[in-house]
């Protein structure tokens, strides 16, 4: 087994955390730009937009290595729901208000891989046209066998799920899709998308965020039960595992005795 997953914990949200994961991310934005020119990110929906927002929207410290440079970014959705893009529930209308929208106009903004509309009846087919896009950037799917992200970002559910991959769900099994449908999620809407798992551990970086007390329990069993382990989120730790990042507060990690971090070095 190799290393384990990093445990990163603040004490303050705004103060501590979102600087760290803002260092955290430019850190794989670099490193992308100087391999290829490009930076290529997954995004889930929950709460991790708004911090994320928080990191990439501060001021920058004047330095090369602390600037966002969103014009060479392509933003994909970890997981999306088979809504239309204006919906409450969509991911893409979550990020777009915590985030896209509030890049200054005067910036470069991103490129955005949204889902295709005309599929919402159909998990299936917008699971096929969302992959072929990801086959379109990543390359024929005849001459690589899974895309490889610069950096995938994450949430973690209170039942440990990630991105719509939920515990004991058939769906963790699927070992060849780079993206996956789904029609009975135990969380509405029903009716989803999401990257596989194995599509997901193969990211170049894995970060999560999770914070605050109702995170606590879910957070005490990934990290240290073998119960846990085998939850979603306990996957990406067990499969991944020093290309895993977790950005989290005092609070999401009370009575975790996993070693914690201070800050990104």
């Amino acid at each position: 087994m190799g290393r384990p997953p990093n445990l990163y914990s603040f004490t303050d949200v705004d103060k501590e955390l979102a600087p760290n994961l803002r260092k955290y991310v430019l850190e794989q934005q670099n490193e992308a730009l100087k391999r290829h020119g490009v930076f290529r990110v997954a995004i889930s929906g929950g709460s991790l937009p708004k911090t994320l927002a928080k990191a990439l929207l501060a001021l920058p410290s004047g330095s090369e290595e602390d600037k966002v440079e969103f014009d060479k970014w392509e933003i994909f959705y970890a997981d999306e729901r088979c809504v239309p893009l204006t919906h409450e529930d969509s991911n893409h209308k979550l990020v777009q208000e915590e985030l896209l929208n509030k890049i200054p106009k005067e910036m470069p903004q991103p490129k955005v891989f949204t889902v295709d509309e005309q599929y919402l009846d159909n998990a299936q087919e917008m699971a096929d046209d969302y992959e072929k896009k990801l086959v379109s950037v990543f390359a024929a799917r005849d001459s690589v066998k899974l895309p490889l992200f610069d950096l995938i970002l994450l949430g973690c559910g209170p039942d440990g799920h990630t991105c719509s991959l939920f515990p004991d769900h058939p769906l963790l099994r699927e070992t060849d899709a780079w993206v996956l449908s789904i029609s009975d999620s135990p969380k509405p809407p029903p009716k989803r998308i999401t990257l596989s798992l194995p599509v997901v551990l193969h990211g170049s970086k894995i970060g999560f965020v999770a914070t605050g007390g109702g995170k606590k329990d879910i957070l005490k069993k990934i990290f240290e039960t073998e119960e846990g382990s085998e939850l979603p989120c306990g996957l990406v730790n067990k499969g991944a595992g020093e290309k895993v990042s977790w950005f989290c507060d005092s609070a999401a990690t009370e009575g975790v005795s996993f070693p914690k971090r201070g800050s990104v070095m």
